[in-house]
């Protein structure tokens, strides 16, 4: 069993690919005052990256994640300059397989030998992509939830090598640097979060593909209705709720039947043909008006941090 540093002695942060993911990663851990070396292969990453960073620390103040000064960002040429002194890495690698099993094979030898990896992947199994890595037992799934600077939530798997002592580092350190972790027992394509919205993307998928509301309403079902309560408790303890001063059991006795009869008309599988995709396509097309990406990322990341403030001030985060 490993012998890791203790959670206080991190200085040194490993970003391998700074996309979306791996920038706001890059971000959030600046803030925290960690020093970040980061590495990504594409042109022009490295001022990307910047212009990230210098967008995303307003908002980490304004969530009161920043602590004091911020880490020293150094951008470096390859991966392996990258890992050589790092006390952690978070790998955000494009969502391949192939690719992640190259990067980390140009690594296996770089790593310190007390340096954890957590991989961002959202969905890939961590067991088939370490076969022949010498520190695969060092490895573990980290994986967050876009913008990872904002949202709490890290997901912890772990590969079928993973030494149990990194699972339970990596949930502490992610706890110690202000990260929600959750244990996910076991490897499934998707992890756990994901699996949950790819559920609900497959009703609202079917909902326009059977016509039964506009892509707008749809928005507006999970938006205006049950996505406010999601965003305070989980799907179990609102189910709790609906059951009044019963609570779950008096809701599995009540709701339970009739949410079964339902369940049966939920076997469809949506087919990703021309018709959905062009449905889709126009619907959002319609919704966004004249607004671009770039500003529905900023109207999420606003109400993001509005919403984040409430939740911290009302202590339903930790």
């Amino acid at each position: 069993m490993a012998a890791y540093k203790a959670y206080d002695s991190v200085r040194r942060i490993a970003v391998l690919g700074c996309g979306t993911i791996g920038a706001s990663w890059a971000a959030y851990f600046l803030a925290r005052g960690y020093d970040v070396a980061a590495w990504d292969p594409a042109e022009g990453w490295k001022d990307r990256l910047r212009a990230f960073v210098d967008n995303a620390m307003p908002q980490l103040q304004a969530v009161g994640t920043a602590l004091g000064a911020a880490g020293r960002l150094e951008m470096l040429d390859t991966p392996e300059a990258a890992v050589a002194d790092a006390d952690f890495v978070q790998e955000n690698a494009t969502e391949r397989a192939p690719i992640k099993i190259d990067l980390y094979r140009r690594i296996d030898a770089a790593l310190a030998p007390d340096a954890v990896l957590a991989t961002s992947t959202s969905g890939l199994i961590l067991s088939d992509l370490v076969d022949g890595i010498a520190s695969a037992p060092r490895f573990v799934v980290g994986h967050p939830f876009n913008p990872p600077h904002l949202i709490p939530l890290v997901e912890i798997v772990s590969s079928k090598v993973t030494d149990p002592a990194t699972a339970e580092w990596a949930y502490g350190f992610y706890a110690h640097i202000g990260k929600h972790p959750i244990v996910v027992k076991k490897e499934v394509k998707g992890h756990l979060a994901n699996r949950l919205q790819a559920a609900l993307w497959r009703e609202a998928f079917n909902a326009v593909a059977d016509d039964l509301a506009s892509v707008e309403d749809i928005n507006a079902a999970i938006a205006q209705g049950p996505g406010l309560r999601y965003a305070l408790m989980g799907p179990h303890m609102i189910f709790n709720l609906t059951g009044g001063k019963g609570g779950i059991r008096a809701a599995l006795e009540q709701f339970g039947p009739p949410m079964a009869s339902w369940w049966e008309t939920m076997q469809k599988t949506p087919a990703f043909d021309d018709d959905l995709k062009s449905k889709l396509i126009e619907g959002i097309e319609r919704e966004m008006g004249d607004r671009t990406i770039e500003d529905l990322e900023r109207e999420r990341d606003d109400r993001l941090v509005l919403l984040l403030r409430m939740l911290k001030e009302t202590e339903t985060l930790p």
